[in-house]
């Protein structure tokens, strides 16, 4: 991690591209540069960086590298040290707050809960729409197809909540609108479900995944949308 960029060495030195770059280095405390710890997870493939945001003076982010994915992903997470070792089953890691109080130690990786509290977690795509036309061609959504598994979770009745997110300009909010062009359509996905039928009809749109519930951790696969050209503008 540099000042403005992440690198990766392969022989040499050479940028590692990051989709998030953006976000992480035009919101961090640079006077508080000396908390920015880095850290693996080599049972999931990933470099951790903790390091605190713009108008934080304490550790508060983190942002992650999969190198076998090639994809980042952020949160929000104090942590002022962390270990991962071979001679471990599951990392480990330390948080001390501002006011120095006693150091916590956490194992990582242990669980699908918080302490007795739900872990809320969430995946979205970005926009797409249906062919690289500059968005003349409205698209309408029928149905889709979800891929998800529920198999290590411990509730009774996992699910999460599958959201459709329509806009027609790129520059727009997402909005609540009784229109189809505008609706943004939540709807539950469970163990059992085989299809869901939406109506969703705009130029762009985006899905995401999300649960907030005790006991539910999920693994999205490949799902697949039933769209169809719907007009031009």
């Amino acid at each position: 991690m540099g000042l403005d960029k992440f690198y990766m060495y392969d022989g040499r030195v050479r940028t590692l591209p990051c989709s998030l770059r953006e976000y992480v280095f035009k919101d961090i405390n640079y006077a508080q540069s000396d908390q920015v710890i880095c850290g693996t997870n080599e049972g999931f493939n990933e470099v951790w960086w903790f390091y605190p945001s713009g108008n934080s003076t304490w550790v508060d982010r983190y942002v992650i590298y999969n190198h076998l994915d090639q994809i980042w992903y952020y949160g929000q997470l104090s942590r002022t040290a962390w270990l991962d070792v071979a001679s471990r089953d599951l990392p480990i890691a330390a948080y001390t707050d501002a006011d120095q109080n006693p150091g916590i130690l956490y194992t990582h990786e242990q669980g699908i809960d918080d302490a007795g509290l739900p872990m809320e977690s969430f995946i979205q795509s970005s926009d797409f729409d249906i062919t690289d036309n500059s968005g003349e061609t409205f698209m309408l959504t029928r149905r889709m197809i979800p891929d998800i598994n529920f198999n290590t979770s411990t509730a009774a009745a996992p699910e999460v909540t599958l959201t459709m997110r329509p806009r027609n300009f790129p520059g727009s909010n997402f909005q609540n609108d009784p229109s189809d062009s505008q609706r943004v359509i939540n709807t539950s996905v469970n163990t059992f479900t085989d299809q869901v039928f939406v109506r969703a009809r705009a130029r762009q749109m985006a899905l995401k995944v999300s649960s907030v519930d005790l006991g539910v951790q999920w693994q999205l696969g490949n799902p697949r949308l039933d769209v169809r050209s719907d007009g031009k503008q």
